[in-house]
């Protein structure tokens, strides 16, 4: 029998920065349910008769497919526009395409987008439910999301209390910011840790949590440091980033913006890429992660990522039930009202 989701309040997914701890819980409880008919190949009709489209400005490869997946899944008809061959390229504006998009029939629209907001100025014009899977530097909440669940699975003393750190390049990474809100919201701590140029300020990123850390929690909600053997002190779990290559330049400027590119390929190597030694700071049972795509070799070891204690691919595969979990509960919260309730 199919699991029907009770109404959801958000009509839209956008960042997970609007959902409550319970929320969380409750799309990771979805996502089992999801899981185990995947396993059974289990037929689902949460969103039979629905049209999905997917809207993809920057690359993917774990993200799109996993969300094609999902809606099949559950029964959607998927479609995916190609910015290159639509009429974006002759100067279409992104409100005039998903307002077409919405003319054709589409229910749900998945946008990656190079700029961030760009989800949250088409969800204001489009009937149905829109997905951020992805907007600059700012969010990816089905990928912190799909992290989260790989988490409960793995960490022995579950998500509450338990020592998360993320390596790497922070400040661009949209990944790290959802990361940093969802880990935070279901109880766990959590270490940035990169080069200095390359770690955010918390008060202007994680504007509402900094008034925790700044409160003087014990211990704080986020720590950031520059010093990956501090980082790596009894975590539980590590989560190593790529350098965000796309969002950095190294030509032109001035010497100060030079600065603030951060260290040349060799130096990090050196100072952040981990490897087997450097995880053996951490707890004996600790996991690591990566959201990908790896660069194997920069910011982590073969030997790691594909290691025993790596779970790179338990991440690429929750990601699909996850997405199906997702998806079920906004179309529950549309069936709802019968247009969706608003965020």
């Amino acid at each position: 029998m199919n699991f029907r989701a009770p109404p959801w309040r958000h009509q839209h997914l956008l960042d997970v920065a609007g959902l409550a701890a319970d929320e969380l819980a409750r799309v990771l409880e979805l996502a089992d349910d999801m899981a185990a008919s995947l396993r059974t190949r289990t037929r689902r009709d949460e969103l039979a008769g629905q049209r999905l489209v997917t809207l993809f400005s920057e690359p993917s490869t774990r993200t799109r497919l996993s969300f094609e997946v999902a809606a099949r899944a559950l029964g959607a008809e998927v479609s995916h526009l190609e910015p290159p061959t639509s009429s974006l390229v002759k100067g279409e504006s992104l409100v005039d395409t998903v307002r077409t998009l919405a003319a054709l029939g589409a229910d749900v629209l998945v946008i990656r987008h190079r700029r961030g907001g760009a989800p949250a100025l088409a969800a204001r014009h489009f009937p149905g439910h829109v997905i951020n899977a992805g907007d600059g530097t700012h969010a990816h909440p089905t990928q912190a999301l799909s992290d989260l669940y790989t988490l409960r699975r793995r960490l022995a003393r579950g998500l509450s209390g338990a020592r998360v750190t993320i390596l790497g390049d922070i400040l661009h990474s949209r990944v790290a910011r959802s990361n940093a809100w969802s880990l935070t919201t279901a109880g766990a701590q959590v270490t940035l840790c990169g080069p200095a140029e390359w770690l955010p300020d918390i008060a202007t990123w994680l504007p509402n949590l900094a008034e925790r850390v700044a409160g003087g929690a014990s211990p704080p909600a986020v720590r950031v440091t520059t010093d990956i053997d501090t980082a790596l002190s009894e975590a539980d779990a590590v989560m190593t980033l790529r350098i965000q290559n796309e969002r950095l330049s190294r030509t032109g400027g001035t010497r100060a913006r030079a600065s603030r590119l951060g260290p040349s390929p060799a130096e990090y190597v050196r100072r952040y890429r981990l490897t087997s030694q450097r995880l053996a700071l951490a707890r004996p049972d600790a996991i690591v992660l990566h959201p990908g795509p790896v660069n194997e070799g920069v910011e982590i070891t073969r030997e790691v990522s594909s290691g025993p204690r790596s779970v790179i691919l338990d991440q690429v595969a929750n990601g699909v039930p996850v997405r199906m979990a997702m998806l079920a509960l906004l179309s529950a919260a549309g069936a709802a009202t019968g247009s969706g309730a608003r965020d």
